[in-house]
């Protein structure tokens, strides 16, 4: 199916119709800001309203019925290490789940991780089978080898993160789940629902 992209900030703004025409616009460009819409008329309409007018949900790209009905989790971190948050939602009325922290000397990575653990157990509970989005590879791939390969180090300032890792690693060990886990795509469907916005 033919995308529309929409580059809000990148060498060129402007609405194109090839992927090739917009990541020549949009690769290696600091902070570039780009989402790809199903048809012309949504991607002119999302450009108008520019990246703010997207982000504030008056325009949002075409998303699968499938997608809709899933959960995604992000989390923000204000610095490597920093002060690190993360949250769930339910993508199509990005209604809170829950949101954990701030906790100190975090790392993205760490909280995104974390957040995977946290859906995959509440969800078992719930029985809630639906899909759950990450767009961090790093952390889908770590719940896959149920091992948080993060390189922090431990410091008294983040020890109850550490508490975190191990009671989630140990988690992983001990269980098993029903819910797929996906990584969100960020270029076809824009930024993640769970995002903070603090890019």
């Amino acid at each position: 199916m033919r995308k529309y992209y929409v580059v809000w900030t990148g060498r060129q703004p402007g609405v194109y119709d090839s992927w090739p025409d917009c990541e020549a616009q949009v690769k290696g460009f600091p902070a570039a800001r780009f989402v790809a819409f199903e048809n012309r008329a949504a991607a002119q309409h999302a450009f108008a309203a520019g990246y703010q007018g997207y982000k504030d949900g008056l325009v949002q790209p075409t998303l699968p019925p499938e997608v809709l009905q899933a959960y995604a989790v992000d989390a923000a971190c204000n610095g490597s290490p920093g002060d690190l948050e993360y949250r769930c939602v339910k993508i199509d009325t990005r209604a809170e789940i829950f949101h954990q922290g701030p906790f100190e000397q975090g790392t993205n990575n760490v909280g995104e991780f974390l957040a995977v653990v946290h859906a995959l157990a509440l969800f078992k509970q719930k029985g809630i089978t639906a899909p759950l989005y990450s767009d961090s590879r790093n952390a889908l791939l770590w719940v896959q080898q149920k091992h948080c390969k993060t390189n922090l180090v431990r410091t008294e300032r983040n020890a109850r993160l550490f508490e975190l890792i191990e009671r989630a690693e140990s988690w992983l060990r001990s269980n098993t789940w029903s819910t797929p886990l996906r990584h969100w795509r960020t270029t076809a469907w824009g930024e993640n629902p769970a995002d903070f916005g603090r890019k």
